[in-house]
């Protein structure tokens, strides 16, 4: 960074064994030209450390966070085939996913299933509840290194298969996730891109499709770990939760699930060993009010702690890419 240009500063937070990424501070005065003028070294530094966290700005609003977002980025784009509900607010940004406050959201990456995954997220803290609610990264290369041979062969060699039911009493919905509820145009959206799908009695939407677990970094030419095979598992949904949509739905019906890329099923220890290697390459960067934090989406996987009071993220999905291969 050059402070004498841009009288940005960085440096280490003081818990940095836990955090492991770069702090900047902006100055008050003129924050987002100042953040503007900084955007090329904020990114490039978040692409050498996975991760940027901005202080200064005092983001407040969402209409702030999307001027932010907007000032590190040439694209905002639109989420398609998200997994949870969220809500678009003006600008051209997202809230959070809605996820239970009492449970972790594992790791994992921004829409690895979609035809255009965002380089960059863009994490704006409005409100950082009472306590918990960090968000912890993960360097996807280190993390590709960490997994055994014996797990990670498999993937690599053929990827992975993600299976997802829409339309049920739980779960998002189709229209949710594909922006439309128009049968017609969701199934020939599925057979653009490649995804396999069906249509119960009902209308309800069963998709199926094959995607790389291993991908290049189209910018540090990186080998990354670049999937939501645990997070979006079975085995990582609460055991109670799961019990009760299998007794529901059945094994086949569950919202959504991964597999091996032939079909077949992933054990327990598989995902518990995936999440465990995530877990030895986690950096916990917990939020203030204000912070906004710059994430390389294909180099970082991330994740948030349970938390307790008011919390409330603006989210932002940065400078699409088409989907990455291997």
């Amino acid at each position: 960074m050059t402070p004498g240009t841009t009288e940005l500063s960085t440096r280490e937070l003081p818990d940095s064994i836990e955090t492991g990424i770069p702090v900047v501070t902006v100055a008050a005065a003129n924050a987002l030209d100042r953040l503007a003028e900084s955007a090329a070294e904020l990114r490039a530094t978040a692409l050498e450390r996975g991760a940027v966290l901005v202080r200064g700005l005092d983001i407040r609003t969402h209409e702030h966070a999307a001027a932010a977002s907007r000032a590190l980025t040439s694209e905002l784009m639109r989420e398609v085939e998200g997994f949870a509900p969220r809500q678009a607010l003006p600008g051209g940004v997202y809230s959070s996913t809605e996820w239970p406050p009492d449970q972790p959201m594992c790791m994992h990456h921004e829409l690895t299933s979609a035809p255009r995954h965002p380089q960059w997220m863009i994490f704006s803290c409005l409100s950082a509840g009472t306590t918990g609610g960090a968000v912890s990264l993960a360097d996807a290369s280190k993390v590709l290194d960490d997994l055994p041979a014996e797990i990670l062969e498999p993937f690599a060699q053929d990827g992975w298969q993600l299976v997802r039911n829409y339309d049920q009493l739980v779960g998002l919905s189709s229209a949710a996730a594909f922006g439309t509820d128009d049968p017609a145009a969701v199934d020939a959206y599925c057979r653009l891109h490649g995804i396999g799908f069906s249509r119960s009695p009902g209308g309800g939407l069963h998709t199926r499709q094959t995607l790389p677990a291993v991908v290049t970094h189209p910018v540090t030419g990186r080998r990354c770990w670049f999937n939501q095979i645990a997070f979006l598992n079975e085995w990582t949904m609460d055991p109670a939760v799961r019990e009760f949509l299998v007794s529901e739905f059945g094994a086949e019906g569950l919202p959504f699930n991964t597999l091996f890329a032939d079909g077949t099923p992933l054990t327990p220890a598989i995902v518990e060993t995936i999440n465990a290697v995530y877990d030895r390459h986690a950096m916990r960067v917990p939020l203030r009010d204000g912070d906004l934090l710059l994430v390389d989406n294909i180099g970082t996987s991330h994740s948030r702690e349970p938390y307790g009071g008011e919390r409330e993220m603006v989210v932002a999905l940065g400078d699409p890419l088409p989907r990455l291969h291997g």
